[in-house]
């Protein structure tokens, strides 16, 4: 998820310590016994194994997967034989009758697909390598090249931060170079722009407790130069701390040259084809309508994102087993997509606009399998834009990726938001699950079904010490994680792909307490502020937003009832935005 600037200009256009969401303990708790999903979950929940999950996750963490390679190329073939195993048909073989089917789409690259095989990295005249391929599989940045058999040795130069004026008095052509600063950038200003041999880049985040995790590394990569044909090699803690203090020694011992040795070994495969997997259960009514699961294959993780893939390969084989015990039987379709982060989703939203009229809601599958007490984060969902992203404030808090203030226009008021939290709550409720939430931030396979005008969330977790580092392995995985977001996803697309009269009212006034249930929030809030020299006008400008937001949300409604809202359904929702309006009176009334 949400790869670093170096690796996304390296390889494709794609996009995960918590600071701090925002605790649901202040939400309404779902009522369960009347609960509009109740049925779903209890159907749900007694088939989701997360351990058949797991065991997706380790087939795919096998691998350090990027497009077209054989280890994402695997993860594809292994996708399609559990789909098959589960009862789906490949479209082309289908018949008019089949409810569960599948595609491969192939799409020709225009580069080669590139895969790492080994790699080291020594000193000259120390047996213990400072790094190998085998225990840091992160350590090549993708698009480096081979390296001639035996490797290249040579003078090693400290070029500080990496700075154009530390690089030019490094005099570094000719020689490996270290220095603070990502290896993608550094590869251009020292190998492209002077000739250096190649690059030792150090550039990780704090919150990746580097000193703790202290042999980590983050992967990156650097620009596929086919002149140039080098390498770039990425620093952990340990390797970086070593290699200083080999240069520093050599320096208090009259300034000899350290020179070290670098040995990497890849594999480039011409004329590979990036590969997407598309299952659906076909709605019964309404099949053109869509409920679009998305998790991403590419990436080395096994949380980010391993975990995504396993998680949604689970829920395609519950829901087939559902299905064909006739214990479900959605109007609409359920559509599940694994491929390239942001690429695949884009496509399916944008190749074809009918099939892109009907899809209702997205949801993203991305670093959903944590086990939380290894890797320091939370289960989160990412909200759409709703004020929140505007006023964080309270228990609302952005997470270490990070994320801008938005502003009004950029906002999107949908239900979507607090339907999919009343799910995972319902679920919570069952297992003292920890849900959270925060402001929206970007960059997961939810901003395609954004940009598109869609309603799209993201499932995940953060902070993860191991983000994109070579320590995201399976032993950081939890089955039990992977099951509470599988239950949690595939209950929401059941609950609104099925959704009657009934369920849309039940679900209408779920959201009508959410919604005066935050305006009350936001009113303590505003008094808070107000009694702190807050300014009143800013306090009423929030509350009358949230409410806004939330009128809007109710009207979204509308959607739901096949063939239309009902009259009872547009008098139901006339009714609770009266409640949300009454509520945000009572709000701006009590400020000064």
């Amino acid at each position: 998820m949400r790869p670093s600037v170096t690796a996304l200009a390296a390889l494709v256009t794609c996009g995960s310590c918590l600071v701090g969401p925002r605790r649901v303990a202040s939400q309404p708790a779902p009522a369960t016994a009347a609960s509009p999903s109740a049925r779903f979950h209890a159907l749900v929940a007694d088939r989701y194994s997360g351990d058949s999950a797991f065991a997706t996750v380790a087939f795919l963490d096998q691998y350090v997967r990027w497009p077209g390679n054989r280890g994402f190329d695997a993860s594809i073939a292994h996708i399609v034989a559990r789909l098959e195993s589960a009862g789906y048909v490949r479209e082309d073989r289908a018949k008019r009758a089949d409810r569960l089917t599948y595609r491969v789409e192939r799409y020709p690259m225009a580069a080669p697909a590139w895969e790492p095989l080994d790699a080291s990295l020594s000193i000259v005249g120390e047996v213990i390598p400072v790094l190998r391929f085998s225990s840091n599989r992160n350590m090549l940045a993708t698009n480096s090249y081979a390296t001639p058999a035996g490797g290249v040795t040579a003078e090693l130069v400290d070029a500080g931060r990496g700075t154009a004026a530390e690089l030019d008095a490094a005099q570094v052509r000719g020689k490996i170079v270290i220095a603070d600063q990502s290896v993608g950038r550094l590869f251009t200003e020292a190998v492209v722009r002077r000739g250096a041999r190649g690059v030792l880049g150090y550039s990780l985040p704090d919150y990746l407790e580097k000193e703790k995790n202290h042999t980590s590394i983050q992967f990156g990569g650097i620009t596929r130069d086919t002149t140039v044909r080098s390498w770039a090699i990425s620093l952990s803690f340990a390797a970086h701390e070593r290699l200083r203090e080999a240069l520093a020694r050599n320096a208090q011992r009259g300034g000899a040259a350290l020179r070290v040795t670098v040995n990497t070994e890849v594999r480039w495969t011409r004329n590979a084809v990036e590969q997407a997997v598309i299952a659906e259960v076909r709605g019964v009514t309404r099949p053109q309508e869509r409920f679009v699961f998305s998790a991403h294959v590419q990436e080395p993780g096994a949380n980010d994102n391993a975990s995504g893939v396993g998680a949604q390969v689970e829920m395609a084989r519950v829901a087939a087993s559902l299905l064909r015990e006739g214990r479900i039987a959605p109007d609409r379709t359920i559509t599940m997509l694994w491929g390239l982060e942001i690429r695949s989703t884009e496509r399916y939203l944008t190749q074809d606009r009918e099939r892109a009229e009907g899809v209702r809601w997205g949801l993203s599958l991305d670093m959903v399998g944590q086990d939380t007490r290894k890797t320091g984060g939370t289960f989160l969902i990412e909200k759409m834009p709703d004020p929140s992203a505007i006023w964080t404030r309270g228990e609302d808090r952005h997470t270490e990726w990070g994320g801008r203030p938005l502003s009004k226009e950029d906002m999107t008021a949908h239900y979507l938001n607090d339907f999919v939290l009343a799910r995972a709550l319902e679920h919570a409720a069952t297992n003292g699950w920890v849900v959270r939430t925060n402001p929206y931030e970007g960059g997961s396979d939810h901003t395609p079904f954004l940009r598109a005008g869609k309603p799209g969330l993201l499932l995940w977790h953060f902070t993860d010490h191991f983000y994109h580092t070579d320590g995201d392995r399976l032993d950081k995985v939890s089955a039990d994680e992977l099951r509470n977001v599988g239950i949690t996803a595939l209950v929401s697309a059941l609950t609104l792909t099925s959704a009657d009269a009934a369920t849309t009212t039940a679900l209408i006034d779920e959201l009508q307490r959410a919604a005066i249930a935050r305006i009350e929030t936001e009113g303590r809030l505003g008094l808070e502020a107000v009694r702190t020299d807050g300014d009143p006008a800013l306090q009423r400008e929030i509350i009358d937003t949230w409410a806004e937001w939330y009128e809007q949300a109710l009207e979204r409604y509308t959607d739901l009832e096949p063939g239309g809202p009902s009259a009872a359904t547009r008098t139901h929702i006339a009714q609770a935005r009266a409640a949300v309006r009454a509520a945000q009176q009572r709000a701006v009334a009590a400020l000064p």
